[in-house]
């Protein structure tokens, strides 16, 4: 691919294969009237390009997506435009002939490979089912494809992986496998909607590195989805920029990243770039909390009384009043365990953890109503969180009765104070959670958490669902409330320039344990844990070619996370360390390193091994800084 096109409006690759011309997409309400979501879209794909379609939730971007395959999501319809992909007319097509020309011509990729993948069958069987339906090859040719194609997007064992079944693969060799679904065909276009927007940072490299290689391999044309610019400068060769169902911007990925425009676009450019938040000084007094030998997981307890699944081990930190303590890791590292242990959902097997120096009981039956008020949680998806057949006042009403037992005219009063303290209109009050957007429910599920008046938020990858813009604001809505409110929180993220820009001191953690704890200015320095050092590679810059330079320093077909032999206790990370001494991180358990910067690491290497690793990195991040 090239992505180093001259000029904001470069022609295509080659031929042209997709051209979209005053494409109209509107949305039907309940009383019959159509209220346009898309209006007046207008684009050319060459052979063999790549173009991103970027935005915020509600952009249009996926529905513009999905008209290339002439579909038009429950309650939507295209009203007007042409589509032409190849030699297809697509608008002008019926349902049987769009049935023939979806998965055979143009191929869809989705954000989650797991509810595209029926359980009960093989992958192989999967994979090669649009080429059995549309009869483009015999069996036997379109196996021999799918091994080549999983060789080609790097799946392990690429000979024997399609005789598994979905649930016998991790979530990135998944992802993969559902592209090479997409690809069997050779379709003449490849739509990619955000598909490595659910995966941990150390998968998604991997996912990408695939993907753009298959790509340039077989010369595909592609609309990638996306709301992370970082991702689409690896892909793309162009990007669309879009707002509100309109194109505000459209040019090379090139001048989109170095020469943008348009004031929206300089508005993503600068959310995806995580500005460091001025914190309040937290307080010097006693911890608000301190979590000492923390044991927990989850199972039947052994003779020793530890679970049969254990999540965490030897858990140890504090988070001062008025301070922010960020914990990171994958998925499986134990952040979320950790936030439901102090919040009293799961009973911790060893360990103390203590409020205000009084020890917290280990599960909410036991804990008074004021210790139930004073840790509160906000969990990730704001969806499920809120009752949906409840109006926001009814939502935040129900803590105000609860914890401070107020009438109905004090929680109107209440109400209308805590919308205003996270920036929500006031006639909210008698929406359901339906009518809000994504951003505007988190921050309902910030003002319910608030309405208890906690001393602790437990924030658990708040963010994360969130596109670009909508979490920015929630960051500085956080720091905010922690100025004047003087909350603290615990916030769990795996995004670690999130993690950066708004929190005091970081915690890593790797299969439930604590590599790494570090003031947040030392993060970005060397040395650091093999691990620490591994998710920093793994976190794509806003800059083409940033992939191709990574590919050499960043290791590829990880193990899963946690040591193959847990029957002794040693280094958690041992499988997956490219610095790993064997007969030492293999037998024996490391030791914790205090460095010079306060940085706390649990790693047998010395800080000079260390640092001769990590310079090259960090020089390389201080440029593009």
């Amino acid at each position: 691919m090239n992505t180093h096109k001259q000029g904001p409006d470069s022609g295509s690759a080659g031929a042209e294969v997709v051209r979209v011309s005053g494409l109209q997409v509107a949305a039907l309400k309940e009383n019959g009237q159509l209220t346009p979501i898309v209006q007046d879209v207008a684009f050319n794909i060459g052979r063999g390009e790549v173009l991103a379609l970027i935005g915020e939730s509600g952009s249009g971007k996926t529905t513009i997506a999905l008209s290339l395959l002439g579909y038009a999501r429950t309650g939507c319809k295209i009203t007007g435009g042409n589509i032409q992909v190849g030699e297809h007319d697509v608008l002008t097509m019926n349902d049987r002939q769009l049935q023939h020309m979806r998965g055979r011509h143009v191929a869809y990729i989705a954000q989650s490979a797991a509810a595209a993948f029926n359980p009960s069958r093989t992958l192989m069987d999967q994979v090669i089912e649009s080429a059995m339906i549309h009869k483009i090859m015999s069996r036997r040719q379109a196996q021999e494809k799918a091994v080549g194609l999983f060789r080609a997007l790097a799946l392990p064992d690429p000979e024997h992986i399609g005789s598994r079944y979905p649930h016998q693969v991790s979530g990135g060799q998944l992802q993969r496998i559902m592209a090479a679904m997409a690809f069997i065909t050779d379709p003449q276009l490849v739509v990619l909607d955000e598909p490595t927007t659910a995966l941990d940072v150390t998968t998604q490299i991997e996912v990408l590195r695939a993907f753009k290689n298959v790509v340039q391999q077989l010369g595909t044309t592609a609309v990638y989805v996306s709301h992370d610019l970082a991702v689409v400068a690896q892909m793309a060769d162009r990007i669309i920029v879009l707002r509100d169902g309109r194109m505000r911007e459209v040019g090379t990925t090139d001048h989109i990243l170095y020469h943008p425009e348009n004031a929206y676009t300089q508005s993503l450019l600068a959310a995806a770039r995580p500005k460091l938040r001025e914190q309040p000084a937290p307080s010097e007094d006693a911890p608000l909390l301190r979590i000492s030998g923390l044991v927990a997981g989850y199972g039947r307890p052994d003779r020793r009384g530890l679970p049969s699944s254990r999540v965490l081990d030897d858990i140890n930190l504090t988070i001062r009043r008025g301070s922010t303590v960020g914990i990171i890791g994958e998925s499986g590292s134990g952040k979320t365990t950790l936030a439901r242990v102090v919040a009293g959902l799961v009973a911790p097997a060893r360990g103390s953890i203590l409020l205000d120096g009084e020890e917290l009981p280990p599960t909410l039956e036991n804990r008074t109503r004021d210790q139930f008020r004073r840790v509160q949680i906000v969990f990730q998806n704001a969806d499920t969180a809120l009752n949906p057949g409840h109006t926001i006042g009814r939502i935040l009403g129900r803590p105000l009765s609860f914890y401070h037992g107020l009438d109905k005219a004090a929680q109107k009063k209440r109400i209308a104070e805590l919308l205003d303290l996270v920036q929500l209109p006031a006639n909210v009050i008698d929406r359901l959670p339906g009518e809000l957007s994504g951003g505007q429910k988190q921050r309902a599920n910030l003002a319910r958490a608030l309405a208890a008046k906690p001393d602790l938020l437990l924030c658990d990858e708040v963010t994360s669902a969130l596109d670009t813009v909508v979490g920015a604001a929630i960051l500085d809505l956080l720091t905010q409330l922690r100025r004047e409110l003087n909350v603290s929180y615990m916030f769990i993220s795996h995004d670690i320039s999130t993690v950066r820009a708004i929190c005091d001191d970081i915690v890593v953690l790797y299969s439930g344990h604590m590599v790494e704890q570090c003031p947040r200015e030392a993060l970005a320095e060397a040395p650091r844990h093999p691990y620490s050092h591994l998710l920093m590679s793994s976190v794509p810059d806003l800059r083409p070619g940033w992939l191709e330079q990574a590919a050499g320093r960043t290791p590829q077909g990880l193990p899963p996370i946690g040591p193959s032999d847990r029957s002794i206790d040693i280094c958690t990370f041992v499988d997956r360390c490219g610095l790993r001494m064997d007969g030492i991180c293999n037998t024996v358990q490391p030791p914790r390193r205090l460095l010079d910067n306060g940085t706390r690491i649990l790693c047998h290497r010395t800080i000079s091994d260390l640092e001769q690793l990590q310079a090259p990195l960090i020089a390389e991040q201080e440029i593009a800084a």
